[in-house]
């Protein structure tokens, strides 16, 4: 376990020195016990309890934040029981259960939990459980799904309910000190900690209809099966991610779990609850997913970096703007590119009522363009 700071400091109070053990023979003879060559005596006991116990007040205090934010966190998590058609029935038996989490928040003016869709898809709303911290159960009103980034969201009624803090505008760095929370094994509301291992992991293969648009956070607070749609939540209390994947070998956690960032989540979030569905910006371009260093020389670069179109969709946006095949596109409204899936990550979470700025590298050259976004759904139906 990580420890959140350190304990030493300049000036400290040396070791308590060790005396040998020494034993008092019948003859009268004084010999050094070799198997155990040390003891403290008394007063050295007394000196080191006192040293522990000035050490044990810095790593209290951080442990009294954590109890804190657990305080915090607890009643905005819910655990969810769905009772669903069994994909594969087994022993003749149609139906099968699973477990999740969920977080409560407020989007549109409703009170709402959000969690992954694998948990609630295919369960009819009468057969959604949502439990909350203090013990109630409720069921969902309306429930919302969207298949793209396995995000759902159901509208709850209730008295009492606590929705959590969201961190949409506060940038998650590596390194950051974080909680997971949820249902593990169906231990409903429990707590891990951990940091975040790295950013932008868009990768992954994710379940039988797979996960098309990614962009995750990795981090090594454990994360377990009955875990997923569980918040990952920063030192402040507020909502970073919501949990989603592991991979693992054992079926349990390997200290590798991955989580979806919150502006990603709110954005589907609030167009399901305001729209019914989510619209996504579509650029008109098609990317070159195998972009080599080799390829990036050609084009004049010192090393493959960004997205490079490889053709371009007649009377699309891209089109419009003057995209050109062989342009390599280096920032999308402002975010540097990493890659093409970078791009589409970008893309799939941009509104479509926005002109965004583009850079591009062309002719050894780089190239500023304005764009108006369409939908997606006017290209592909």
């Amino acid at each position: 376990m990580m420890l959140l700071g350190g304990i030493a400091s300049r000036g400290e109070e040396p070791p308590v020195p060790l005396t040998p053990i020494e034993r008092q023979t019948a003859a009268g003879s004084r010999r050094v016990d070799p198997v155990r060559p040390t003891r403290l005596t008394a007063s050295e006991r007394e000196r080191l309890y006192s040293q522990v116990e000035r050490d044990a007040e810095l790593l209290e205090r951080q442990s009294i934040q954590l109890r804190r934010l657990t305080q915090l966190i607890r009643p905005t998590v819910v655990h969810i029981d769905t009772k669903k058609p069994a994909l594969r029935p087994k022993n003749g038996k149609a139906n099968e259960d699973e477990a999740g989490s969920g977080v409560i928040t407020l989007v549109g003016g409703r009170t709402v939990v959000i969690t992954n869709r694998h948990v609630v898809n295919r369960a009819e709303l009468d057969n959604i459980t949502i439990r909350l911290d203090d013990g109630r159960e409720i069921k969902p009103l309306r429930l919302w799904s969207d298949a793209s980034t396995d995000i759902a969201v159901m509208e709850i009624d209730g008295d009492d309910l606590e929705p959590a803090r969201l961190a949409e505008h506060a940038p998650v760095e590596i390194g950051d000190t974080v909680l997971a929370v949820g249902s593990p094994f169906g231990l409903s509301h429990s707590v891990t900690l951990g940091i975040v291992s790295a950013k932008g992991r868009r990768d992954l293969e994710l379940g039988e209809e797979g996960v098309r648009f990614q962009d995750f956070i990795q981090t090594d607070a454990a994360i377990n099966p009955g875990n997923s749609g569980g918040p990952l939540v920063n030192l402040r209390g507020e909502v970073v991610g919501l949990n989603t994947a592991i991979a693992s070998n054992s079926g349990g956690s390997e200290g590798i779990g991955f989580a979806i960032p919150v502006s990603m989540v709110m954005f589907v979030s609030r167009q399901l609850v305001e729209n019914g569905a989510v619209s996504r910006a579509y650029l008109g371009v098609t990317l070159d997913r195998t972009f080599t260093q080799r390829t990036a020389q050609r084009l004049g670069m010192v090393r493959a970096v960004g997205a490079r179109v490889s053709g371009v969709t007649e009377g699309s946006p891209a089109n419009t703007a003057g995209i050109l095949p062989d342009d390599v596109i280096l920032e999308f409204d402002g975010t540097p590119i990493d890659d093409d899936d970078h791009l589409v990550s970008l893309v799939s979470v941009t509104t479509t009522d926005r002109t965004v700025n583009l850079v591009v590298f062309r002719n050894r050259e780089r190239i500023s363009l304005q764009m108006p976004v369409a939908s997606r759904e006017q290209f592909e139906k």
